[in-house]
C-alpha cells in the first residue's frame, strides 16, 4: 500500500513538473512572440522615407506601408498598432525609416510626430509660377495653393506685400521647414526670416536713400539682372541710385525682357523699347511695381552699400567679360555702345 501511494504521488511530481515545462516554455514562446511583434526587426530598407498626407487615417498609411514594401511582416504591425493605440494618434509628415527599425519604435516615430525637416534652398526665380512649382516639389502643399496665395491681393495685404512685389519677401538662402507645412504656414515662416533680415541697420540705410525695404528689393533686382559679377554690384547700383535721384529713366534691359517674359533675348532691339508694361523702364520713370526676379542677398546688401559715383550710363564691355563700360555723359555712351553693338554683330547675335 506505502509502494502504491509512493508510486501515485511520484508519478503526480512528474506530472507538476512536467506541467510547469510546459507552461514556462509556453509562456517562454509568448514572451518571445511579445518581443518580437513589439521590438524585432521588422522595417526594411525599400523606403528612405514614408510620406503621411495631412488628413490620413490609419487605414491609409497602412495600405501605403504594405505596398511600398516598408515592413517585413505588416500583421505584426498593425497588431502592433492597434495595441499602441495608434490607430488614433496617426499625424502627416514626412519621416525618415531606418532598416530594422522594430515596430515599437516606428510607430512611436509615427504617432508622436517625429519628422524629419526638409532643407528647402532657393534663388534667383524669375517667374511666380517657377517658384510655386519649385516649392511644391520640396513640401507637401501643391503649386496651385502656393501660387494662389502669392496672387491673393487680400491674403498678402496682412504682410505689407502686394502681388506685385511679394517676391521681395522671399529672401535666398537654405532653410529647414517641415513637409507638411500649409502654404500659410510657409508665408509666416518666410515673413518672419524677412523680418529678421532687416535689422534697423539695414532699415536706416534704406532709408538714406530714401527707399523703402521693398523698393530696395525692387532696385536690387535690376542690379541682380544686370550684373554677371558680384563686384560689380555697388557700382551699378549707385548708378541706378543716381539716375532714380536724377528722375532720368532707369533704361534697364532686364526690365524690357522681364517685361516680354522672353528670357532667351540676347540683344535688347530697339523696337522691344516701346512695349507697354510698367516694368518698361524705358517708357516709365522710376522703378517697376514689383521685382524683375528673386533679389539676392549679396543684390540687396550692394543697394545699400551702393558705390558713389557719377556714372548714369553703362553698357556691356565688347569683350564679353560680363563687365560693362560706365559713363557720366551721353556721347561716351554712345561711344561705348557702338563698340558693344558692332560686337554683336561680328558673333551674329541679333537678338
Amino acid at each position: 500500500m506505502t509502494k502504491k501511494k509512493a508510486k501515485t504521488g511520484g508519478t503526480l511530481r512528474k506530472f507538476i513538473v512536467a506541467m510547469v515545462i510546459i507552461l514556462i516554455i509556453a509562456l517562454g514562446f509568448t514572451g518571445l512572440n511579445y518581443y518580437l511583434k513589439y521590438f524585432g526587426a521588422n522595417v526594411t530598407g525599400n523606403k528612405e522615407y514614408l510620406y503621411i498626407h495631412t488628413g490620413a487615417t490609419f487605414n491609409d498609411v497602412f495600405d501605403t506601408i504594405k505596398k511600398d514594401g516598408i515592413v517585413k511582416d505588416s500583421t505584426t504591425f498593425y497588431w502592433s498598432a492597434q495595441n499602441m493605440n495608434y490607430i488614433n494618434r496617426v499625424k502627416p509628415g514626412r519621416y525618415r525609416l531606418h532598416e530594422g527599425m522594430s515596430n515599437r519604435r516606428l510607430i512611436n516615430m509615427l504617432a508622436s510626430g517625429t519628422q524629419e525637416p526638409v532643407t528647402l534652398s532657393f534663388h534667383n526665380f524669375r517667374l511666380k509660377e517657377q517658384f510655386a512649382g519649385f516649392i511644391s516639389k520640396k513640401i507637401e502643399p501643391d503649386s496651385v495653393k502656393i501660387l494662389r496665395l502669392l496672387d491673393s491681393a487680400s491674403f498678402l495685404q496682412q504682410y505689407g506685400f502686394t502681388p506685385d512685389n511679394v517676391y521681395t519677401m522671399f529672401l535666398p538662402n537654405t532653410y529647414q521647414i517641415y513637409w507638411n507645412t500649409s502654404p500659410e504656414k510657409f508665408f509666416k515662416r518666410m515673413y518672419a526670416n524677412y523680418q529678421k533680415f532687416w535689422t534697423p541697420e539695414r532699415r536706416i540705410k534704406a532709408d538714406s536713400i530714401n527707399l523703402s525695404p521693398i523698393q530696395v528689393s525692387i532696385l536690387a533686382s535690376i542690379v541682380d539682372g544686370e550684373a554677371l559679377h558680384d563686384d560689380e554690384m555697388p557700382t551699378i547700383a549707385g548708378l541706378y541710385l543716381n539716375r532714380l535721384r536724377e528722375g532720368i529713366k532707369l533704361e534697364a534691359d532686364p526690365t524690357i525682357i522681364f517685361a516680354l517674359h522672353d528670357f532667351t533675348i540676347r540683344r535688347v532691339l530697339s523696337r522691344y523699347l516701346s512695349y507697354n508694361s510698367p516694368y518698361n523702364t524705358y517708357l516709365h520713370t522710376g522703378l517697376p511695381p514689383g521685382p524683375i526676379m528673386m533679389p539676392s542677398i549679396n543684390a540687396i546688401n550692394s543697394v545699400l552699400n551702393y558705390k558713389k559715383s557719377d556714372y548714369l550710363f553703362m553698357c556691356a564691355k565688347e569683350d564679353f567679360s560680363g563687365y560693362h563700360n560706365f559713363a557720366t555723359n551721353a556721347a561716351d555712351h554712345q561711344a561705348n555702345a557702338r563698340r558693344y553693338q558692332q560686337a554683336l554683330n561680328e558673333r551674329n547675335i541679333r537678338k
